[in-house]
């Protein structure tokens, strides 16, 4: 029995960071009932048509959903709204700021009459405050809660490759609601949760925060190179290849001079005798060990760096990551269906004995709607009838 049997989620969702939340739920056993917009649906779902016409985003955060199709200002609506509220234990929501509230879907509308229901609410600043009603993408919320200004190079910010903000936020909201649960089961009591994007950032930026606290200097942009210790980034092979090192004190500076590099006069060398001294003199340590790096390829150069037991690891691209040794050694691939067929699928991180993670398939638009509407209690007819009208 996987821990969420029997929890109904229903989600008013789109883009990233509210389908990765109740994505994992579904992992783990709940039913999510996902409502889409007629004819459209979920706007990730045209965000490209990279996976066999699907969309990459889409296919990664929607599997194991159940997808209605719902016009939700349409007047038929509110009647299926409150049937599918009634048998749900969570409902989730990142809609425009204050739309959800005024479908009457707020915690505060729903609080009396639904007391065991936890609401979780994303948005990208919060429910209230005074950025409460600004719009708020991944790439926007990385600007405002400092990441920019510590990523990318020296000449130019850089973002984030993936989206790091909405990941963010739907782990928080997930981590909330699996809490909100536990608690329930003591108190018998739902609750309402609200995160936001900024904060679940801030949250990950608190090293650079504490870095410039009372006003010293934060952390300087550094590329794929740590900011603040030294050696720690890519480094080039004599093959051309890339190869990532990193050294976390002294005992370790000390291995790399005389294993790695082959110059145990480094050791003791007074320009790198701290990390704070390494860093300061970050250039003059890139020529020495590109140098020494240079007659090696990448292969030769790891296996110097595993032999000294220094941390290593290959720059590989997507291409690599599909084909990695260690996820494949440990099985953790599977395949899951969607409506272009069957895709791999990267099993949920945290291996356990105790259930199997729920890997179903990713809904077409809509796939589910009319078995749903027959569940709540709609006839045929009135369901024939709510198609006609657009309502779903």
């Amino acid at each position: 029995m996987r821990p969420l049997e029997g929890i109904t989620v229903v989600t008013l969702e789109h883009a990233i960071a509210a389908p990765f939340c109740t994505r994992q739920l579904a992992d783990l056993g709940a039913r999510v009932i996902k409502v889409e917009r007629p004819g459209s649906g979920d706007f990730a779902r045209a965000y490209d048509e990279r996976v066999r016409g699907m969309a990459s985003h889409f296919v990664w955060s929607n599997r194991s959903k159940e997808s209605l199709t719902l016009d939700v200002k349409h007047a038929a609506a509110q009647e299926v709204l409150a049937k599918l509220i009634e048998g749900a234990d969570v409902l989730v929501q990142n809609l425009a700021p204050g739309a959800a509230a005024r479908l009457g879907l707020s915690y505060e509308a729903l609080q009396a009459s639904h007391p065991r229901l936890i609401v979780c609410d994303i948005s990208g600043y919060g429910g209230d405050g005074p950025y409460r009603d600004k719009k708020a993408y991944d790439l926007l919320i990385q600007s405002e809660s400092g990441f920019l200004s510590v990523t990318g190079s020296p000449d130019a910010p850089a973002k984030a490759g993936c989206s790091i903000a909405d990941i963010a936020a739907g782990m928080y909201a997930y981590t909330n609601i699996l809490s909100a649960l536990i608690q329930r089961g003591r108190t018998g009591r739902g609750c309402h949760i609200d995160v936001s994007m900024l904060e679940s950032m801030v949250e990950w930026m608190s090293y650079p925060l504490y870095y410039a606290f009372d006003g010293a200097t934060p952390p300087p942009r550094a590329g794929a190179a740590h900011a603040t210790i030294y050696p720690y980034g890519p480094f080039p092979a004599g093959d051309g290849k890339t190869v990532m090192l990193g050294l976390q004190n002294e005992r370790e500076w000390l291995t790399f001079c005389e294993k790695v590099l082959q110059r145990p006069e480094l050791a003791t060398d007074e320009r790198f005798s701290s990390n704070s001294r390494r860093t300061a003199q970050r250039e003059a340590l890139r020529a020495i060990i590109v140098e020494s790096f240079a007659a090696l390829s990448a292969e030769q150069v790891i296996e110097r760096l595993d032999g000294a037991q220094i941390a290593n690891a290959h720059m590989n691209d997507m291409h690599d990551v599909w084909q990695h040794p260690q996820l494949k050694a440990r099985g953790r691939w599977t395949d899951v269906a969607t409506p272009a067929g069957p895709v791999p699928a990267l099993l949920p991180p945290g291996m356990t004995d105790a259930y199997s993670p729920r890997m179903d398939a990713v809904p077409a638009l809509g796939e589910h709607t009319r078995a749903i509407l027959s569940e709540l209690g709609f006839a045929s007819d009135d369901i024939a009838a709510m198609q006609a009208s657009g309502a779903v």
